[in-house]
């Protein structure tokens, strides 16, 4: 198995990234707190992803990723570092501006078929 930054390079690759991005292991507890004050939701969550909007410095930034082992742990299909390594894809997606809520099933597709890419259930 690859490292986390291993993987996380190869799907940055894959999509042509060029911007710098960052992933946050949380608690949900902290991650309640992200949650109800970027989201107003009063609950944890898997994933949260925070575009950066603009660049740092000379080089783009794409954003931050924060993921909640307790809930990847309790959602898990298969192992925690599969699950991880997908809310991890499901953010970065996020932060190219993809959003599930809105976008006819495009986001979806293209997680589904990076899923099926990296060999992740």
């Amino acid at each position: 198995m690859t490292s986390a930054r291993q993987f996380l390079e190869s799907v940055a690759e894959s999509l042509g990234l060029r911007s710098g991005f960052s992933v946050v292991l949380v608690s949900d507890a902290a991650m309640k707190r992200y949650n109800s004050t970027y989201a107003g939701k009063e609950q944890s969550t898997d994933v949260l992803s925070f575009p950066a909007g603009d660049t740092a410095g000379d080089e783009p930034y794409l954003g931050d990723i924060i993921v909640s082992v307790e809930t990847a742990d309790a959602q898990r299909i298969a192992s925690l570092d599969d699950e991880v390594r997908i809310l991890c894809l499901h953010g970065i997606l996020h932060l190219m501006g993809y959003d599930h809520e809105c976008d006819d099933g495009e986001m979806n597709s293209r997680e589904v078929a990076l899923r099926k890419r990296f060999g992740l259930q």
